[in-house]
């Protein structure tokens, strides 16, 4: 393929609901083109996007894919992406670089919420977007509807450009209201006969065809003027109106079509072609720094990794878009994370999984390399004296977070290299091992996110694995204060060990006065690696401890923090005096006074009335005015505290605080509850009391735990 101007090139992310027909569109895109002789199918598993084992297995798309084709004299690089919000990351990377977003929506289906939830994505990006009503040629299309249902989710700027004629089994026809032709396509559709609209549609398209000319022209006063002085708009102003109003976010266009019979699908590209905005056309990339690079094929060169792809045995391919200049074979380009110099070695424009080598891109287009050996995503590539650092791509929290293991304990490490790469293909996909929670954990953004995740590691990687509810990270405090006092003594012939230490426990809260009776000589203030303090205060007179062995004290103590006496969970916000105590000038060693510490600190804290604190997190979930009632409901079965309640859009938006004990698997659930359609987020707030009778059962388990361990 040659080397297109940036000018001529559009990149455009297919989005949409899961089933809408995004890649059976994209299918027939690339046929309409030239670049397939054939037409593959979901059905048939041998679409050229969908070409992953795990895909053709479920009939859906998983991961997204870069496709490219030439139309006239534009190379358009398509994105098709998943239609599941658990794979959101996959929709992010593709909208980060698409200059337009292309919404198929299905007619028999309507609106529906996959699209709800990706369309806030896409005003988050403001990204260009125009519509595609898709399956107008099933038996239960209702254009209508659907684009009514459009209008009301998406705002009234989404306006119709197409119809369908003759809709359901018999469909034929497309009338365009912005070309005023009727499009008429044999059974087996491709090319269609342009024809003059009929008679008895001639009115309704004159209407909708000022309303379209109207749309376009009242966000430019020039071209409004035009349209009062000659009462219509030449072909050329309302292809530059229509550019400059879908790239402000003022109109939508809508399409219509069969993706399966390939009717309709060269007009969209010829839309494509003609109005959609080149990257060139586009606001300038965003810099770390809060300055801007121009798209200029002139200019320093500049890529942006957008995506990895990393598969056993065929190493990493790093996906970019190029920012600025015109990348070649054989140039050097520092990374920006590492500062390594990475040689391009090879470049390649892709089609699903088969690629094809060029020597050259431009600014603006998207492509790709291998063997970039420290590039992952969101890294940039540039000329070493023109240092641009483009803003990385921002992937959401996760919402769901499941304890790892293997079969065999001697997979685990196969599993942590395997689930690194996952990582670098998807970085929605987050493993760590909790040496707090003594577990392995994987986090993602629903359970069909983790089960793919998990059929990889089985069969790309080879390793059996379990998903288990994860511990929770409980943390220990007191309520009052005590007093204790421990005398370690050791005599085995020799030297023996010999401490005593007295000490005053109590619950630390911010600006407390000293305690009364006790002259502080010394004040330590330990703020703790998992949150809250330590303040340890030496109050020893007359030198019954020498000052030498307060650290081993302190270091008793924070041993024993970090295994709390409840449930084995971390200690934090207690205040230790240490007011008193012996030592012996031969027996006494640090080892004496930090075991004396460790056990005068779990005296005085079963004594000072322990307290168990959960994680609370605040959660807010987006769902209808139907099912919140429902949503409600579950959340207070969760031992939910109701924040509020408010409107967003067509949506109501519930804020709860929300144990994370009561979280597991809740996407699950939310999903189940309204049918998909709701989403959620959750963040960590504070922690907070855990009830008493729940608190008791935790120590309980504890107890027989930590017992079963000894035995």
């Amino acid at each position: 393929m040659k080397v297109f101007d940036t000018q001529k090139i559009k990149n455009v992310a297919i989005l949409g609901h899961a089933g809408s027909g995004k890649t059976t569109l994209t299918e027939a895109m690339l046929f309409e083109a030239g670049e397939i002789t054939r037409r593959g199918s979901v059905e048939e598993q041998n679409t050229v996007s969908d070409y992953h084992e795990i895909e053709r297995q479920r009939g859906n798309s998983v991961f997204g894919s870069l496709l490219h084709l030439a139309w006239k004299d534009n190379k358009i690089n398509l994105l098709d992406t998943p239609g599941f919000d658990d794979f959101v990351g996959e929709i992010i990377s593709a909208l980060r670089v698409a200059d337009t977003g292309l919404m198929v929506l299905n007619a028999q289906s309507g609106v529906e919420v996959g699209s709800e939830i990706i369309w806030e994505y896409t005003e988050q990006f403001e990204t260009p977007m125009m519509f595609v009503i898709n399956q107008v040629d099933g038996e239960k299309s209702d254009f209508e509807a659907t684009f009514n249902q459009a209008r009301e989710r998406f705002g009234d700027k989404v306006t119709l450009v197409q119809y369908p004629l003759n809709e359901g089994v018999g469909f034929n026809a497309i009338i365009d209201v912005l070309k005023m032709t009727m499009y008429k396509f044999g059974p087996n559709g491709g090319k269609p006969e342009k024809l003059p609209i009929p008679d008895t549609e001639r009115q309704r398209a004159n209407e909708l065809h000022n309303t379209l000319v109207e749309a376009v022209a009242v966000h430019d006063d020039k071209l409004m003027e035009a349209y009062f002085d000659k009462g219509e708009l030449s072909e050329e102003e309302l292809a530059e109106g229509f550019k400059l109003a879908m790239i402000h976010h003022d109109l939508f266009p809508v399409f219509c079509c069969s993706a399966k019979r390939d009717m309709g699908s060269g007009r969209i590209l010829g839309f494509i072609h003609d109005i959609a905005p080149s990257a060139q056309d586009m606001p300038p990339a965003k810099r770390e720094s809060g300055k801007t690079l121009d798209c200029d094929p002139s200019g320093p060169v500049c890529l942006f990794v957008f995506k990895t792809i990393s598969e056993p045995h065929l190493g990493d391919m790093s996906l970019f878009k190029v920012c600025s200049g015109e990348v070649r074979i054989g140039q050097e380009l520092v990374n920006s994370k590492s500062d390594i110099t990475e040689r391009v070695a090879q470049l390649y424009i892709l089609n699903g999984k088969n690629r094809t080598a060029v020597t050259s891109l431009k600014a603006g287009d998207i492509g790709a390399s291998v063997k970039l050996k420290g590039t992952i995503t969101n890294s940039t590539l540039y000329e070493r004296d023109h240092p641009f650092h483009i803003f990385p791509i921002q992937f959401p929290a996760p919402r769901i977070t499941v304890a790892i293991t293997t079969e065999n304990k001697n997979d685990m490490d196969k599993v942590t290299q395997a689930l690194h790469r996952l990582h670098e293909s998807d970085n929605t996909i987050i493993y760590e091992y909790s040496h707090e929670l003594q577990q392995a954990l994987l986090h993602g953004q629903g359970e069909l996110h983790l089960n793919i995740a998990k059929w990889e590691l089985e069969n790309l990687y080879k390793v059996k694995v379990n998903f288990d509810k994860p511990r929770i990270s409980y943390r220990e405090t007191i309520r009052k204060s005590a007093q204790s006092q421990y005398r370690h003594k050791k005599q085995s012939g020799g030297a023996g060990q010999f401490g005593e230490v007295h000490m005053l426990i109590e619950p630390y809260y911010e600006g407390m006065p000293n305690p009364s009776g006790f002259n502080v000589r010394d004040t330590q203030v330990h703020d703790l690696d998992w949150g809250g303090k330590l303040v340890f205060l030496n109050c020893i007179v007359g030198g019954s401890i020498d000052t030498k062995y307060m650290s081993a004290i302190v270091k008793g103590i924070m041993e024993k923090m970090t295994n709390g006496p409840l449930t084995g969970s971390y200690v934090r916000d207690v205040r230790v005096s240490v007011y008193d105590g012996k030592m012996h000038a031969v027996d006494s060693n640090d080892m004496a006074f930090k075991l004396a510490g460790t056990m005068a600190f779990k005296q005085g804290f079963q004594d000072a009335n322990p307290q168990l604190l959960e994680p609370i997190y605040d959660v807010e979930v987006m769902c209808s005015g139907e099912t919140m009632g429902d949503v409600m409901g579950d959340l207070q079965t969760r031992r939910a505290i109701i924040m509020g309640i408010d409107a967003d859009g067509h949506y109501q938006k519930i804020s709860a605080r929300v144990p994370l004990a009561e979280l597991y698997k809740y996407s699950s659930t939310l999903r189940s509850l309204t049918q998909g359609r709701a989403k959620h987020t959750q963040r960590f707030a504070d922690y907070a009391t855990v009830p008493a009778e729940l608190q008791q059962k935790l120590i309980e388990e504890y107890a027989k735990t930590a017992h079963h361990e000894v035995h």
